[in-house]
């Protein structure tokens, strides 16, 4: 689209456009609209061609070692090894191609479930549409924490302010109004009737008419540098790819020294350059210790873990946007988190009204059905009565959510459209016969001052009749604090300090029992409509108190205790009162009936010195803002926590961006939230963030297991070479035996152990370190010894075979006995590596029938390498043993099983630093 719209009045813009600001566009029409003008959606990266991306996997050091390693086989006429060199290395880049092809899969598919969401009116009703789908000439309903969808021509707006700060670098929120007039050519930041992707709604709320989508809006426009953003890797990929060169150069240091050994051994410059085959031997001994030093199949194996590890997350309702969050949750130390729709099932019921003149009124029914009774000490209470009426008034059009009705076999079902405390609300005036839908035609609202979490409070303006009355409701204590007056039945009292502290005190009453409670107030504009919102909150008549109930979920208590075991400190952070915070974490075992809650206030007046300790006592935080949250973030962080942190509003972004794992929720949450976390809950509760930790930890925990199982058998290989040498016996095994070995005995279980399920007891351990990487003290231990003992059993082996004085006939059974030897062991071993601290046999056998089938798989290849004489004489240069040759063969291969499993039993290994 290529007109000005905002130069345009909104009825010229409607008009350009086809569509009715009421109706919207028709669901035929839309779908007209999307072919012709595409997906809501700015053109990302091009894809990388299929075969730049085979070439891609050969850029790795390792692998270009392997690829020399094949160019000197070949030169010095090794045909048959070089091929094979080259066949396992292209072998290797197609399944990481794979492996890579399955992992973005996995990502684009949490990336769905993660598209973000717009309110538009199509066919005069208001629905939910996937942004993507979104067309010029849809009508979209904005309001607080919205993410702007399209560029939109704003067609109404109230109190409206957007964050323009992504696109013009503004860092205020910018005042927009639908009715202003803007010059054309006017630049993005002086469009004030306009709106445009990328940007969110900060303050009020409106509609807007789509006028750009996709590559044709303002963001569109500069659409090539968001596309040129490299993809994230974890500090756990960067470790690896760190460990790798260094690897990759101490092969190449290994390899000279074996080379140097060597060429002492074999006598005189001289008599090499007689011996031609010896130049050759030793050439391919270093070609040989190349092969063993490298764990070819690591960079697949850590790949496809991680992608695994979030499709299991999501599986569990958490939705991992950034990568690095499935490493990091397995260290978190601290779990921050709202109390409403988290640690409670944020289905709201009002339970008590208290009314200014002192009366308890008992309020029953169940959800959101407007059935129920009104009752005063067990006896029917009249709900006509002028004083409730005034609260159904203000719970009915103080109130943004709205009450649905809809038919089902088991009868009416009603449902809530809008926030669970505002449709509780709803509700309750509808028992008392003043519904919504009805109120809002009868007394129009003229204006408003929406809730934010400063005020903690909302103010609409209605018209009543021949009157004009500000209608509030808010946080109890704020709110009585602005009265001048209150309800007694059909009378207005002045309040004096006495009265007002009965109200506070009721207050705290009702919020000991587990309520939360909201203040009511109204006031009487008969001087008109003031601008300022503290003007319009002021000298309020106070009507009463509503106590509501949301109760807790049931799996949040089960969830906290595995918090307490797994030594993850549970920290609820509330806007709610320090009284009802505080019932809510006794019942969940977060504090005692009488622990301390400390107060936004408190909090605010807390030096960072006073914070640090506070966060460390105490576990309830009430009455907080989302700057508090953002304190308490840092202060958790000074003290190097790592820390969780949940929330919804917009003004929990930056909170969310501090935090080392910031958790959206993904049913009340607002697009801002959901773009400054790191995960998103699509259930909304706390439980999936301590199931989500359990799982970072067995990510990491598998990846571990997979990296230790790999890279003791390369340190086996490498002692393997250097204790032969030293006691003058040629070379073990040749470069495409240890190539099967590191690629099909190794990878296949590495693999298997990287889906490993979850170890018992892994909760019941305190987080590991996020400074310690997957090489601790007590990893080197077990790799040094269980290397030792892999290749002493391949060396016993191969001696076992071999005669010195018979070298031609017997050195094919030798390499045959060491290889089957090495193979054997590694697939038993694969057993052992399961667990650090469990032995095999504590563990059931099939608990991973990956596992299982990944030794099946490699005892099969393995088999048809013996079973085929070309394949077993001419490529791998082996012989076929005898039956008591392979009894021999499957004792020694036992030795590296039975060595692991012994240094579990007598916890050889220190523990690992956490």
């Amino acid at each position: 689209m290529s007109r000005d719209f905002y130069a345009l009045s909104r009825e010229e813009a409607l008009q350009e456009l086809d569509s009715d600001m009421h109706q919207g566009l028709s669901a035929d029409e839309a779908a007209k609209r999307l072919v012709e003008f595409g997906r809501n959606e700015l053109a990302g990266k091009p894809p990388v061609p299929l075969w730049k991306r085979f070439l891609n996997q050969f850029k790795d050091f390792l692998i270009i070692i392997l690829l020399i390693s094949a160019v000197i086989s070949g030169v010095l006429g090794e045909t048959v090894n070089a091929v094979a060199i080259m066949t396992i290395v292209i072998l290797n880049a197609i399944l990481s191609l794979v492996q890579e092809g399955r992992a973005e899969q996995a990502l684009a598919a949490l990336k769905k479930m993660t598209i973000p969401v717009s309110t538009v009116i199509r066919e005069g009703k208001t629905v939910r549409v996937p942004s993507p789908e979104l067309v010029p000439g849809d009508i979209i309903v904005l309001a607080a924490g919205d993410l702007i969808p399209a560029d939109l021509r704003l067609l109404d707006s109230v109190n409206l302010k957007i964050d323009e700060s992504p696109l013009t670098g503004e860092s205020v929120p910018v005042d927009k109004h639908a009715e202003k007039s803007v010059a054309q050519n006017a630049t993005v930041g002086d469009r004030i009737n306009s709106a445009h992707l990328g940007t969110t709604v900060s303050y009020g709320r409106g509609h807007g008419l789509v006028t750009g989508t996709g590559m044709n809006t303002e963001l569109g426009k500069i659409a090539a540098l968001v596309a040129n953003v490299d993809e994230e890797s974890t500090p756990l990929q960067d470790k690896l790819a760190q460990f790798g060169k260094w690897l990759g150069i101490a092969c190449l240091g290994i390899c000279a020294l074996v080379f140097i050994l060597e060429f002492v051994q074999a006598g005189s410059f001289a008599d090499l350059i007689a011996e031609p085959q010896t130049i050759v031997d030793l050439f391919m001994t270093a070609v040989a210790l190349a092969v063993a030093a490298i764990p070819e199949g690591l960079p697949a194996v850590v790949t496809i873990v991680l992608a695994l590890g979030m499709q299991r997350m999501a599986s569990r309702n958490a939705i991992i946007r950034r990568l690095p969050a499935v490493e990091t949750l397995g260290c978190a130390t601290h779990i921050c988190s709202d109390k409403t729709g988290t640690l409670t099932e944020n289905k709201m019921n009002v339970r008590q009204i208290f009314l200014a003149n002192g009366t308890d009124v008992e309020v029953t029914g169940k959800g959101y059905s407007p059935a129920g009774d009104f009752l005063v000490g067990g006896n029917p209470f009249n709900a006509a009565r002028e004083d409730v009426q005034w609260i159904f008034r203000i719970c009915a059009g103080c109130n943004d959510a709205g009450l649905v009705k809809k038919d089902s076999p088991q009868g009416e079902v009603y449902t809530i459209v809008g926030d669970p405390t505002e449709g509780a609300l709803v509700t309750v005036a509808a028992k008392g016969e003043v519904h919504k839908e009805a109120f809002d035609k009868e007394y129009p609202r003229l204006s408003e001052v929406p809730f934010d979490s400063t005020r903690k409070r909302m103010t609409t303006v209605h018209k009543f009749d021949d009157h004009v009355f500000a209608l509030s409701k808010g946080a109890p204590d704020l709110l009585v604090a602005l009265c001048t007056k209150y309800l007694d039945h059909n009378e207005e009292r002045y309040m004096d300090d006495r009265k007002r502290s009965e109200f506070v005190d009721k207050v705290s009453e009702l919020a000991a029992k587990g309520l939360r409670v909201l203040g009511f107030a109204y006031r009487s504009l008969s001087q008109g409509i003031p601008e300022e919102a503290s003007d319009l909150e002021r000298d309020l008549v106070f009507v009463g108190l509503v106590g509501m109930l949301d109760p807790v979920r049931p799996e949040v208590k089960d969830a906290v205790q595995t918090c307490r075991h797994a030594g993850i400190t549970p920290i609820m952070v509330t806007g709610d009162y320090a009284l009802t915070a505080r019932a809510i974490g006794a019942e969940l075992g977060m504090t005692s009936e009488n622990g301390r809650v400390i107060s936004g206030a408190e909090l605010e007046a807390m030096s960072d010195a006073e914070l640090d300790m506070a966060v460390n006592e105490t576990s309830v935080f009430a009455r907080v803002s989302p700057e508090h949250k953002l304190r308490i973030v840092d202060s958790l962080r000074r003290q190097d926590r790592i820390v969780a942190m949940t929330g919804d509003g917009v003004n929990d972004a930056p909170a969310l961006r501090k935090a080392d794992i910031g958790v959206a929720m993904g049913i009340t949450g607002t697009d801002v939230a959901k773009e400054a976390s790191d995960m998103v809950l699509t259930d909304d509760n706390f439980a999936t963030i301590v199931a989500a930790v359990g799982e970072g930890r067995a990510v990491f925990e598998n990846i571990r297991k997979s990296v230790i199982y790999l890279l003791s058998c390369n340190v086996g290989e490498l002692l393997l070479f250097f204790i032969a040498i030293l006691m003058g016996l040629p070379p073990p095994l040749v470069a495409i035996q240890i190539l099967m070995v590191n690629l099909v005995t190794d990878g296949l279980p590495a693999l298997a152990l990287g889906v490993d399920p979850p170890e018992k007891g892994l909760m019941d351990m305190p987080p590991r370190d996020a400074h310690s990487g997957i090489i601790s003290r007590s990893v080197l231990i077990r790799l040094s010894v269980v290397g030792l003992l892999v290749a002493i059993s391949t060396l016993a082996s191969f001696t076992t075979f071999y005669d010195r004085a018979n070298h031609d006939g017997t050195i094919m059974l030798a390499e045959t006995g060491a290889f089957m030897t090495m193979c054997l062991g590694e697939l038993w071993r694969s057993l052992s590596n399961r667990s650090e601290r469990l032995t095999s046999f504590q563990m059931p056998l099939f608990s991973n029938k990956r596992l299982i089938q990944a030794i099946g798989a490699s005892l099969v290849i393995v088999a048809l390498v013996m079973i085929i004489p070309v394949v077993r004489e001419n490529v791998f240069e082996m012989a076929m043993p005898n039956l008591t040759q392979w009894g021999i063969i499957l004792g020694f291969s036992l030795i590296p099983f039975a060595g692991a499993e012994l240094l579990k039993i007598l916890k050889i290994a220190p523990p690992d630093e956490r």
